[in-house]
This record gives structure tokens, C-alpha cells and sequence, in this order.
């Protein structure tokens, strides 16, 4: 897989003269764009295969699931006749693609080389946000009125399917537990995935709308609220709020970027906000503009790239993924 690695960022380097960024201390700059032909409609998850360099875009509006080159650049193959995808994850133990459609819940698997269909796993409804446990290689599958399915991409079964109160929005991983958005329900629950039990609800009364989740290294679930535009940094051990910082509009996705202690929030307003926490209290390291509607992204440490998914604009403009550099300098 090095040189598969080597190779990624060879390519995406060569771009880097053509999306020089006007500010050298800018948090992001983009270094490439990736075209998206015949794609309209809204642009939901991504997932990549590192092994052969591939990044899988799950296109709600359009049926399909679009498979790039990353080193390449380009679009490599087309998965169509979805319903509704959302949610995608590449299963490396298993080597499948796993696609959720929200349409009809189903969990669609096919092949991580060839793209054969392999088995396809019915949920309830509104198949959605999907996770890999690198324990043991299952999918976590947020669905429903309410429910967590736990599924074996290799047998395409169910496992188990833990009951919620309401949808799950985005929600992390670590060990045997999940932390899980239930925004309907103004909550963060906290899941035991081997006993297939809800452990814990954290209530908040006053924040709504929380979508995008990730997990710190300093035992911190990040959770960023629509409805108050804000990035709360919760104490997983007591389920309290340990600092907050407000963020762009319409935030889809948050990641935490280790190297440099930072997060990384994808706004659907048309930005990208970087955030450090120093000592305790939450800072905005810059903003990085964007197109709207292009809330969300996938950053991957391996490759030290943001893809963005920027959908197709009303007048004129293609669907693509937009690849940023991450830089060492802030404003």
C-alpha cells in the first residue's frame, strides 16, 4: 500500500501550482478539482479504499455512487440504480463497498475491485449515516424511526439492531462504544456495540439540530448543532459541555485532524471552518470559502487531504470533489 500512497500524493501534488492558495498562513488550500460528470442533485458521504487509491462519492440526487482515481483524478467507474445513497463505507477485512440508501433501506454491498453486487441488507427505513468497528470489521448502520443495526458485510446479515428514540444523525466510534447525534430527541446517546444496549443519554434541552460527530484525542466527543451554528466539545466521561465555539452555517461533517491538533468543520453555507483547542478554549484558525451546498467531506490522515464534495450548481457549474491541502500555518 506505500506506493499506492507515494503515488496519491505525487499526483495530488502536481497540482499544486495551478490551486496555489493567495495566503501562505491560510489553514486549507485547494490543490485540485475532480469533475463529476452527469451528476445533479445533492452529494452525501464519502469513503476510500487506500490500497488501491480510490474514493467512493455516494450521490443522493443521482442514484449512483461515482468510484475516482484519486492519483489519477478522474472518475474510474459508476455504480447506478441506487435509491437515495447516503451513507458509504469501504470494509478493508471484507474488501466490500457498502452503500445506504435512504430511499428504500437497504444496505447495498458489492466488490472493492470489481464492483460485483454482493448482498444487499434490508433495514427498516432510511438506511443513513454507516461506520466501520476496525475490531472486527462490521458495519454500524444508523436507520429508522430509531435504530443502530450492527451488519457482517461479508454474510450480509444483521447482528443486532439497537433501539433509539429517534433517527441517528453522525455518530463515532471507539472500542465498545458509539456516541450517537439523536437530534430529534435533542440527545447524544452512548451505545454499548457488544452488548447491543443503550448505555446513556446526554440531554440537551437548549442545542438542536447536532449532525456531525468525531472523537478527540483528549476524550472529548465534538459535536457541531445546526440550529446554533456552534462546535461543542463534550466530556465523554460526564456527558458535560467543556467548551463551545461558533461555526459556519449548515455544518454536514467534522473531523479531527491528530497531526495538527485541529478540527475540521464542512459547512453546506459554502466553507470551511479550522478550529484548534489550546489549553482548554476553542480558537478559529481561518475559514476557507467554498460553494454552496458543499457541506461534506472526508479527511484522510494517510493521504493529509479534505475532499469536498461540491455539488452542481443551478446555472452553469459541474458536480466535483474539491481535494485541499492542510497546511501547518493558520491566520
Amino acid at each position: 500500500m506505500k506506493c499506492v500512497l507515494v503515488a496519491m500524493l505525487a499526483g495530488l501534488g502536481a497540482a499544486t501550482a495551478a490551486w496555489s492558495d493567495d495566503s501562505a498562513r491560510a489553514p486549507l488550500s485547494q490543490e485540485a478539482s475532480v469533475p463529476l460528470p452527469h451528476t445533479s442533485g445533492r452529494i452525501d458521504h464519502l469513503a476510500i479504499d487506500l490500497k488501491r487509491g480510490r474514493l467512493f462519492v455516494a450521490e443522493i440526487g443521482n442514484d449512483t455512487l461515482d468510484v475516482i482515481d484519486i492519483a489519477g483524478r478522474h472518475v474510474i467507474h459508476r455504480i447506478d440504480g441506487l435509491n437515495e445513497p447516503q451513507g458509504v463505507v469501504y470494509a478493508p477485512q471484507s474488501d466490500v463497498v457498502a452503500v445506504t440508501n435512504g430511499g428504500d433501506g437497504t444496505v447495498r454491498i458489492f466488490g472493492g475491485n470489481t464492483f460485483e453486487a454482493r448482498g444487499v441488507v434490508k433495514l427498516d427505513d432510511d438506511a443513513d449515516n454507516a461506520r466501520l468497528d476496525p475490531r472486527n470489521g462490521h458495519l454500524v448502520v444508523g436507520h429508522g424511526g430509531g435504530g443502530l443495526a450492527l451488519i457482517d458485510p461479508a454474510k450480509a446479515i444483521v447482528i443486532a439492531d439497537v433501539k433509539l428514540k429517534a433517527h441517528p444523525e453522525a455518530f463515532a466510534l471507539t472500542g465498545r462504544l458509539a456516541y450517537v447525534n439523536v437530534p430529534d430527541a435533542h440527545e447524544i446517546d452512548v451505545v454499548d456495540l457488544d452488548a447491543a444496549k443503550l448505555l446513556e443519554k446526554w440531554q440537551q434541552p437548549n442545542l438542536s439540530s447536532n449532525f456531525p460527530m468525531v472523537l478527540d484525542d483528549a476524550a472529548h466527543a465534538v459535536v457541531v448543532f445546526r440550529g446554533q451554528d456552534r462546535l461543542v466539545l463534550f466530556d465523554i466521561a460526564s456527558g458535560k459541555p467543556a467548551a463551545s465555539l461558533g461555526t459556519c452555517g449548515d455544518a454536514d461533517d467534522v473531523f479531527f485532524d491528530a497531526t495538527r491538533k485541529r478540527f475540521v468543520v464542512s459547512c453546506g453555507s459554502g466553507a470551511i471552518d479550522v478550529i484548534a483547542n489550546i489549553n482548554g478554549a476553542l480558537h478559529s484558525l481561518g475559514r476557507t470559502k467554498t460553494s454552496w451546498g458543499a457541506r461534506t467531506s472526508l479527511l484522510s490522515p494517510e493521504l493529509d487531504r479534505l475532499f469536498v464534495a461540491e455539488r452542481a450548481g443551478l446555472v452553469g457549474s459541474n458536480a466535483s470533489i474539491a481535494i485541499f491541502r492542510l497546511s501547518t500555518a493558520a491566520k
